[in-house]
């Protein structure tokens, strides 16, 4: 029946009409805003396309962008058909309105009103939906293509026999096309419900039936189709059950099944399956029945199956047949968590040694030798020294460090040396003057690679191997420009007329210009109004800095480049250069993840790789670190070059299943392992983050039995950093050492575990690090025996702070305005027992950066505190190397044995400070202001005469300390120390 009209209508009223040429100046104006839009969307979509074509990886580019279009437009489509068909049908089946009630009265207002719009009014329905549902599914590119592409794990889990890559691939993309028909039935539901409804198939308050049979056969169905789906869901749910997971003992994201989903969960959701399918069914026959009746017993019975059978059913099996033996009912399925958990994180293979935590050598000389032999003790710290390489090396206010050096390996005469290592990265901050100019087109990049020995320090200062700019030392010839880097965060203009700062020495500036392909060329003129749209900088567009051969150069940090290149990868937070055939080499660790691993439990990257230098550098945390994940590999090893920032990715797990589906996915982006060269793979390290995820698994997961786990007495936790006051987990670190059963020193990365709720030793970690050796990877865990303590690293440092001597010398240390900063606690296994080591830094007075002033060393109770890393090995012992000479690889001692002016300064500062403790104890304020100036006029004294005896000797440091008269160590003078 044609839809009502007519009725009465109102006096016009003329409104005037705005003159032509208003009309056209609002038209221009509207058009020329549809314009801006479109031009601004387009220079979005045309600078990624040129950004991705200038690093070679626009397949990665295409790839996305044609699978989000296709999924766009395939599941948009599907969703506005879906509705728009329920629509229009609902609309075609409208009932003649034969007789009007006061309800379809009211209505027919409404159906008056869109009766001339009724076309457009689906059409833009249809397209609303359409468009959410499109965007909804093109989100899902990640998941399509892991569907499309899986290859298999040859890995069963151990309930429904399935391969992992069901879990893994499959099963997300079954959980998102049944979200979508779930979408896609109730939205239907609703469209065709509110037209029925509209043109009376639907009544509420008029007499006669609620419904015509038209509309129950149509709703019915769509009723049934949304029973179906859940009866789907139900299916896909008791997969789900391999996956799901729960807080269970000693875990918060316990993964897979338990007795109570086994015994209970599983069969209801099978059952609940049969309900579903039957009651679908009945809903499917209202088709010839015409009633409801049968159908809403149907579902009725299954929302009280689902409370009855999915709830209160696994609650009773729970209470009364788990928590009386909960060890023996959960045992197998804890089993199969711990065997699944440790393969999933690559922890499988770890090597657990009962270790006594003493030593029985009674030979004292033997065991100071064995020091040198356990370990390359690193006592230069990565973590402070930054402020002492830009002292030293920063040459130039626009040069800078970051913040966290790096650790890497390095050989000279066949001898493979640890050594921290930074490069001179530009500082904008620090240029003379700031303009459009300086800061884009002058000023464009850093210089030089600095390394210093870890092992040597000279007057408490670094050995630089590398240095002064342009850097010269032991890495011969390369690319000294850095135009890609960590600190590298704006974009260059570079390669056109206007000329680049190169670097700076005693003849003047040294200009360049970039010779480089990196970048995007900008002769074009479109591409310019693209990037001053994208950057919002008009200058682009008009200035005369740029001109032929001009290139801009973004997105210029290492682990931007490699997330961009490669977005289905998890970036490592820490990227660290190493000089590889005359170039600088960013080298960035990057991880496969997923978190569909059956029965293994789930870590949130996030919490498990913070750590005391993540919580004060916020570039040391892993990218997307709000990621849950149950599988971690470090699948792929990525470079960028410092000078053209091409990226490379080469596969390195060969036998990960995820990597194999993501270079299906992108072919040719990931090149084969025997492509690194062998000079290459002598910088790879094992990966911090990688260590840190398996750590945290390892305080749980390192017992393999499951009585054992279920009791919770072998859980450990990685303590806190003693070091600072951060209050987060004490960093891994590298270090080249022996474990006990190797037979010589390996690169390894190293940690500590103590037992839950305590300070006391538990276990100590290491992995060996160096990717050129054949046991790469392999995890050894000391295992410290619970009936005796041995001080772990708080106590070790709580002992450092609380021996009368060692504390009198620190509160030296610290006088007038100085500082103390701990260095890095190195834990090293000897001869049964647990050596630590930890440098002191000074920094204070007229420094502004620290020096090593002292060290720490503790071995079997005994506690040194000396100038240099020999005298405490000496002193703990009680005996000196037979092999290291006496001016060892600490802080060279001071020449001030015999001089009496030094030895009585020193007296005089020991007087001093005991004077300033007592006016402290009497609160006389007067006395103690006068000690502290006699303090430091002692220290100044003793900082001379030791400068003078350093110059007479022909060496030697001017700024160590040596004994006082009572002992204990004292400092020495405060423009050095502080």
């Amino acid at each position: 029946m044609p839809d009502r009209g007519g009725g009465p209508t109102g006096p016009r009223i003329r409104v005037g009409r705005p003159s032509r040429r208003v009309r056209t100046l609002l038209m221009t104006l509207g058009v020329l805003a549809v314009l801006g839009m479109a031009f601004t969307m387009f220079a979005g979509f045309w600078t990624d396309w040129l950004w991705y074509r200038s690093v070679k990886y626009s397949s990665v580019f295409t790839t996305t962008l044609w699978t989000k279009i296709g999924l766009f437009f395939v599941f948009g489509l599907l969703m506005a058909l879906a509705v728009g068909f329920n629509i229009w049908l609902a609309h075609r089946l409208r009932p003649p309105l034969s007789a009007m009630s006061m309800e379809q009265q009211s209505l027919d207002r409404y159906r008056m009103g869109i009766a001339p719009y009724k076309t457009w009014l689906l059409l833009g329905i249809t397209a609303l939906v359409g468009l959410i549902a499109g965007a909804s599914a093109s989100s899902q590119w990640r998941t399509w293509l892991m569907w499309v592409n899986g290859v298999p794990f040859h890995q069963k889990d151990p309930q429904f026999h399935l391969d992992v890559s069901f879990y893994a691939f499959d099963l997300p993309w079954y959980r998102f096309l049944l979200g979508f028909g779930f979408a896609a039935a109730i939205l239907s539901l609703i469209a065709a419900a509110l037209t029925h409804y509209l043109y009376g198939g639907l009544r509420i308050t008029s007499p006669g039936a609620r419904a015509t049979a038209a509309a129950t056969g149509h709703l019915s169905v769509l009723l049934g189709i949304f029973v179906a789906l859940k009866a789907v869901a139900y299916w896909l749910d008791r997969y789900g059950l391999a996956v799901k997971s729960s807080d269970f003992k000693a875990t918060d994201n316990w993964t897979g099944l338990r007795y109570v989903d086994a015994n209970a969960y599983l069969p209801a959701k099978t059952i609940l399956f049969c309900i579903a399918v039957i009651c679908a069914l009945l809903f499917f026959a209202t088709l010839w029945r015409r009633t409801w009746q049968l159908p809403v017993i149907g579902f009725g019975l299954m929302v009280l199956s689902a409370i009855l059978i999915g709830g209160l059913y696994p609650a009773i099996v729970q209470k009364f047949q788990v928590q009386p033996n909960e060890q023996a009912k959960e045992a197998p399925y804890v089993q199969k968590n711990l065997k699944a958990t440790r393969e999933a994180y690559g922890i499988d293979d770890t090597k657990v040694t009962d270790y006594s935590g003493t030593s029985t050598t009674k030979d004292k000389t033997k065991l100071r030798d064995g020091v040198d032999d356990a370990a390359s003790i690193r006592i230069l710290d990565p973590n402070i020294v930054s402020p002492t390489f830009q002292q030293l090396q920063q040459i130039r206010n626009y040069y800078a460090f970051p913040n966290n050096l790096d650790v890497d390996r390095y050989s000279k005469d066949g001898k493979e040396q640890d050594t921290v290592i930074g490069l001179r990265e530009l500082n904008l901050n620090g240029i003379p003057k700031n303009n459009w100019i300086n800061d884009h087109f002058r000023y464009t990049h850093g210089y030089g690679v600095v390394a210093a020995k870890g092992t040597e320090v000279q007057d408490g200062q670094p050995v630089f191997t590398e240095s002064d700019l342009p850097s010269t030392g032991d890495l011969g010839k390369y690319k000294q420009q850095i135009y890609y880097g960590e600190k590298t965060t704006t974009y260059s203009i570079v390669g056109g007329p206007q000329q680049e700062i190169d670097y700076s020495d005693d003849s003047g500036e040294k200009t360049t210009s970039y010779k480089g392909n990196s970048g995007v060329n900008l002769a074009n003129p479109i591409n310019r109004a693209a990037y001053a749209v994208a950057f919002n900088e008009p200058q682009i567009l008009y200035s005369g800095a740029i001109g032929k051969g001009s290139r801009i150069l973004y997105n210029r940090t290492p682990k931007e480049r490699v997330e961009a290149v490669a977005p289905w990868l998890t970036i490592d937070g820490d990227a660290y250069p190493a000089v590889v055939h005359g170039r600088i080499q960013w080298i960035v660790d990057a991880y496969t993840t997923t978190n569909g691993y059956p029965y293994a439990s789930r870590t949130t990257l996030g919490d498990t790789t913070a750590d005391s230098l993540t919580a004060t550098n916020t570039n040391r945390a892993v990218v997307a670190q709000q990621n849950q994940v149950n599988y971690i590999r470090n699948s792929v090893k990525a470079t960028v070059d410092a000078y053209t920032g091409e990226v490379k990715l080469y596969q390195w797990d060969t036998a990960d299943p995820v990597l194999k589906t993501w270079m299906k996915a992108f072919p040719g982006t990931v090149k084969p392992k025997q492509d690194i060269s062998h000079e290459l793979q002598a910088h790879f390290r094992y990966p911090q983050d990688l260590f840190k995820v398996q750590r945290e698994l390892l305080s749980r997961y390192h017992v393999t039995d499951a009585q054992t786990f279920l009791t919770g007495s072998e859980v450990w936790q990685v303590p806190d950093d003693p070091t600072n006051k951060s209050g987060n987990a004490v960093p891994p670190y590298y270090l080249s050492m022996k474990m006990p059963g190797q037979t010589s020193q390996a690169f390894s990365l190293t940690t500590t575990f103590t037992p839950n709720g305590r300070d006391n030793l538990s276990a100590f970690m290491a992995v060996d690090a160096d990717a050129s050796t054949s046991d790469y990877g392999k995890i050894r865990i000391l295992k410290l025996p619970t009936s005796t303590t041995v001080d772990g690293p708080k106590q070790v440092q709580s002992k450092f702070n609380s021996e009368q001597n060692i504390a009198a010398a620190i509160k030296l240390l610290k006088g007038g305005d100085s500082d103390i900063e701990y260095g890095n606690l190195l834990t090293v296994p000897l001869d049964g027992g647990l050596l630590y080591v930890e440098p002191v830094y000074v920094r204070g007075g007229g420094l502004k950066y620290p020096l090593l002033r002292k060290v720490l060393v503790t071995y079997g109770g005994n506690t040194a505190f000396e100038d240099t890393l020999g005298q405490a090995l000496d002193k703990v012992f009680g005996a000196e190397s037979s092999t290291t000479p006496p001016s060892d690889t600490g802080t060279n001692p001071p020449p001030t044995a015999g001089n009496p002016t030094v030895q009585q300064a020193l007296n005089d500062a020991q007087k001093a400070f005991d004077a300033g403790q007592e006016a402290l104890k009497k609160g006389d304020w007067q006395a103690y202001g006068q000690a502290q100036k006699d303090l430091q006029d002692a220290l100044k004294r003793a900082e001379d005469a030791q400068s003078k005896a350093g110059r007479a000797s022909g060496g030697g440091s001017k700024s160590s300390s040596s004994p006082g008269p009572s002992g204990s160590p004292s400092p020495s003078g405060s423009s050095d120390s502080g």
